[in-house]
């Protein structure tokens, strides 16, 4: 028994745009929705938000039956905290404030089976099809139709970008503007010159060195980021979304009550 290809992986390599969702609110009620809406993938958060994985694990599941696929962003510390997600079957993960170079081998390293890495293999999983896939079909599975995103955010990873593109195992780069423009002392000062000229550059120096770049924008400058490279958009998140809507009933609520 093998596994199906990853429509969103085939999409990346296909030179194609995926748009992802990331959820605050992990609730499989919330994966469904924004399954049903359309986006390609769905971000779930473990970095900022006091979700366990049981609770990820739902919110999965709800997503991949309504045919999208799942982004988890880690929590740093333990090999296991990278691997648990992708043996839940994720189609990747996101490995926060990745500082440098040998972090960057040290999470291949762990992500990845061999020949690029040393993975801890198990098969017993919902990855492994809970051993019904042979070792070797699962390795190449694995190492071909998952993900390790890194995200580059800090001006210290920064510096070091174009040796990062070139670790073999990490397959995309994903630019956080908001944590480097803190990074410089500038914080959510995301406009400010040094701050774009690091995404151009990301961009540029992961398809010089055939890996996948990904970032956050939204619909306003989704052809940007397009044009620079950014294959995977996260355009949304569940908080914001629900946090516009209250506020514009209320705004049209308070107009009403100023009218009596």
């Amino acid at each position: 028994m093998v596994q199906k290809n990853s429509p969103m992986i085939e999409k990346l390599r296909r030179d194609e745009l995926v748009v992802s969702a990331k959820l605050n609110i992990t609730h499989p009620f919330c994966a469904e929705i924004a399954a049903y809406a359309g986006f390609d993938a769905i971000w779930l958060d473990m970095e900022h938000v006091p979700s366990d994985y049981n609770e990820v694990m739902h919110a999965f599941y709800a997503a991949k039956a309504r045919g999208a696929e799942t982004i988890v962003r880690t929590t740093r510390g333990a090999y296991s905290n990278l691997t648990r997600p992708l043996e839940m079957d994720a189609t990747a993960i996101m490995v926060p404030h990745v500082m440098g170079v040998e972090d960057a081998k040290q999470v291949a390293y762990y992500t990845k089976f061999h020949p690029i890495g040393r993975r801890p293999i198990d098969g017993g999983n919902g990855d492994g099809m809970y051993c019904m896939m042979g070792v070797e079909d699962y390795i190449k599975y694995s190492n071909e139709q998952k993900l390790t995103i890194i995200q580059i955010e800090d001006i210290e990873a920064y510096e070091q970008v174009e040796e990062i593109a070139q670790v073999p195992g990490i397959d995309m780069l994903f630019f956080g503007p908001a944590d480097f423009s803190h990074s410089l002392g500038q914080p959510c000062n995301i406009g400010n010159d040094k701050t774009i000229e690091a995404k151009r550059r990301v961009a540029e120096i992961a398809r010089k060195y055939g890996k996948l770049a990904g970032t956050v924008g939204g619909t306003g400058n989704m052809r940007d980021l397009y044009d620079m490279g950014y294959r995977l958009i996260n355009l949304t998140a569940d908080v914001c979304a629900i946090g516009d809507t209250f506020c514009a009933v209320m705004k049209e609520v308070d107009k009403f009550r100023s009218s009596l």
